[in-house]
């Protein structure tokens, strides 16, 4: 076995990062003739299987402390490269865990920065203590000094790693993808007129403001909200309590875990698709590539979300831009759009014609691997 992927994340899952797992994790092993993909499992997802030449191992130990859990990761993830060592020649990962028990050996490292964990971490485990975080920063800037190669999706990202102190020479740019959408009409059972977001249901995703937003434009007859979440429905209680103090409930239609596969059917059918960023340093310091943004570009749908240095990146002048927090700014972003349907579908169509596809974030992705 010649190559290794290996990421903590589910996969595979509803999660827009499995997506990019999926296509990453191909290029490497249609280079490497097959290797090891190693992820996480639970869920009901088999320990292990092999489709072709690829072996998927799947970590599926069941420890509640997020940092204990991430070192029992790392552990595991060297009990299953040691066999593999003598033949191995490229290792991809996409944290500091999976980077951590494969650095030091005479294989290659490519490290794919989606973001920084020291920057997250806050978001999704706000219990964190700050010698944690600190520790987990030192961790990480120690990953990504070794590693031979870094992927990012975003310059924003890039910028922010530059200013750790690593040598921008080995960071190279490898865009998310979005592959056109075939899809032309709604599901069957979609609203008839409606806005729509994708994605996960955390805090920084501004859910929140968004359905304060939605709940200004309740004069407009017939608009409901399509949320399709990425996560079960008990991660939005909260969300669905907002919703019903601002009376708003019986218009909103919730999707969770929903397949990919299915998302780009929703996309098709919305008047608008929505990304209510917030402005907080997960989004902000390290930048984020949003593939809900490059999805729904792809999609023809015209696009209202956060300004934001990564999503400027993405849209450009190619989709309503709002200041990130504001409910009733994103309210009159998103009415004008329903106002002007004609100037919205042609600014969609402008976004649509540079949308880097899949195969275009492969072949930048197979450039690094021939460097290395």
């Amino acid at each position: 076995m010649r190559a290794a992927y290996f990421a903590f994340d589910r996969f595979p899952s509803s999660k827009g990062s499995a997506v990019h797992i999926g296509h990453m994790a191909a290029e490497l092993f249609d280079r490497y003739d097959g290797g090891l993909l190693g992820v996480l499992g639970g869920g009901g997802l088999p320990r292990y299987q092999r489709e072709g030449a690829v072996e998927i191992a799947r970590f599926d130990e069941r420890v509640p402390n997020l940092i204990d859990r991430a070192e029992a990761y790392s552990r595991w993830v060297a009990h299953h490269l040691e066999p593999h060592l003598p033949t191995m020649e490229l290792v991809h990962v996409r944290d500091p865990w999976s980077a951590l028990p494969v650095l030091g050996h005479r294989h290659k490292v490519v490290y794919e920065a989606n973001g920084l964990p020291s920057v997250e971490l806050p978001h999704t485990w706000p219990q964190a203590a700050p010698a944690t975080v600190a520790k987990l920063r030192r961790l990480e800037t120690h990953c990504l000094e070794r590693a031979d190669a870094i992927v990012v999706p975003s310059r924003v990202i890039a910028t922010a790693i530059h200013k750790i102190g690593i040598n921008p020479e080995k960071v190279y740019l490898v865009p998310n993808g979005a592959d056109p959408v075939q899809a032309t009409a709604a599901p069957p059972d979609a609203p008839a007129h409606y806005l729509v977001y994708v994605g996960a249901l955390q805090r920084w995703q501004g859910l929140d403001v968004l359905l304060r937003a939605f709940a200004r434009l309740a004069d407009l007859p017939g608009l409901s909200l399509v949320i399709c979440s990425s996560v079960p429905e008990r991660r939005a209680k909260l969300l669905q309590r907002l919703a019903e103090r601002l009376g708003v409930a019986e218009r909103v239609v919730w999707r969770f875990t929903l397949p990919h596969h299915e998302v780009a059917a929703w996309l098709a059918g919305a008047a608008v698709s929505v990304a209510p960023l917030t402005a907080c340093p997960r989004n902000v310091d390290q930048g984020c590539a949003p593939l809900k943004i490059l999805e729904s570009m792809a999609a023809g749908t015209p696009v209202v979300a956060s300004d934001l240095p990564a999503v400027r990146e993405i849209l450009g002048e190619d989709g309503r831009l709002v200041a990130p927090d504001r409910p009733a700014e994103l309210a009159r972003a998103i009415r004008v759009l329903l106002e002007y349907p004609d100037a919205a579908r042609a600014m969609a169509e402008r976004a649509g014609r540079h949308v880097p596809t899949w195969a275009d974030s492969r072949a930048a992705l197979a450039r690094v691997y021939e460097r290395v």
